[in-house]
């Protein structure tokens, strides 16, 4: 059995608000083997961002990770001070984020910015550290790289920005990527270019990827295993064909029925989640949907449930999956 690269158990990271405690990630627990792309998905606001930053140690006051385990091979991150956690982010853990405009300086080139993670993990020279970046860019498909190496960022186009960040987060040739939402912005056409350099890139570092998205269809085509989250807790998680074969959480199931396809017979209605989603801030006990659920049991009001193993790498937090066992 190949050891996981990553492993985060019952991971709380929590927000103090003036409203009361957001409770923003709230148990998660999964694990990524080294080559494989795990999509976290789940409507805006269920957890899945928090969930990345949480990973680097990136959760700034009022927010703080309040419990659980987060382990880079046998090296526990929230045991870290925080000059080491620095060594190991943009070095083996790279992050590619949603918004390029507001992660990249305005201030600095496009060239210093790659150039400086050279310098800082790998020692190197600044020529040396300038020829490394010149590549870099010319490895996710900027033209004219030595040109462009000066430029500043406002100089780019949205997807050119995007590959530039993809540059810098690979420089280190990183063990893990971390991508959150990165095409979130970016027209049709260009997100496909994005997703399929970020699939080349992870390939040819042989590095594992995280990828946080809300579109199932880069799910499907991406991924190995899928975490679906919802208003901070995990509701299930397995490989990706089990997913969206047989899906058994109704978020899950509900999600799947919401995705157009192109065999969809006319005057056929597109399903949705009724209602709106939890905003876990003092949740209430029990079962984060069961509002949104047709299927909610007496229980689902009092009782939070628990993942529940319901096949072979397949977990399930929901009360029917206990219910159908013991019937």
């Amino acid at each position: 059995m190949v050891e996981p690269i990553l492993t985060v158990e019952g991971l709380k990271t929590h927000f103090n608000l003036r409203e009361g405690m957001l409770k923003a990630v709230d148990g998660i627990s999964f694990s990524l083997a080294p080559d494989e792309v795990l999509c976290i998905v789940g409507e805006s606001g269920s957890g899945k961002s928090v969930t990345a930053q949480s990973i680097l140690r990136l959760i700034d006051p009022p927010g703080h990770i309040v419990e659980g385990q987060i382990r880079y091979g046998d090296i526990d991150l929230l045991a870290l001070s925080e000059r080491e956690m620095e060594k190991i982010r943009g070095d083996r853990i790279g992050m590619i984020f949603q918004d390029p405009m507001t992660s990249l300086n305005p201030v600095f080139t496009i060239g210093e910015q790659i150039s400086e993670g050279l310098r800082e993990h790998l020692d190197m020279g600044k020529t040396e550290a300038r020829e490394q970046a010149v590549e870099l860019l010319h490895s996710v498909g900027i033209p004219h790289p030595e040109a462009r190496y000066q430029d500043y960022p406002h100089h780019f186009s949205g997807g050119m920005r995007q590959r530039v960040l993809i540059a810098a987060a690979i420089a280190c040739q990183p063990d893990i990527l971390i991508a959150d939402e990165p095409t979130t912005a970016l027209d049709v056409t260009i997100q496909a270019q994005i997703l399929k350099l970020l699939a080349d890139v992870q390939r040819r570092l042989n590095s594992a990827l995280i990828l946080i998205t809300h579109d199932l269809g880069v799910v499907a085509s991406m991924a190995d295993r899928v975490l679906v989250m919802y208003a901070g807790e995990m509701v299930e998680y397995g490989d990706v064909k089990t997913i969206f074969e047989q899906p058994k959480h109704p978020y899950t199931i509900g999600l799947m029925k919401s995705v157009v396809r192109l065999d969809n017979q006319r005057g056929v209605q597109l399903h949705s989640i009724p209602g709106t989603p939890l905003v876990p801030i003092n949740p209430p006990p029990g079962c984060a949907f069961r509002s949104r659920c047709d299927a909610a049991l007496g229980v689902c009001e009092t009782d939070r449930p628990r993942a529940h193993s319901v096949a072979e790498d397949h977990l399930v937090s929901c009360h029917l999956m206990r219910q159908a066992e013991a019937s």
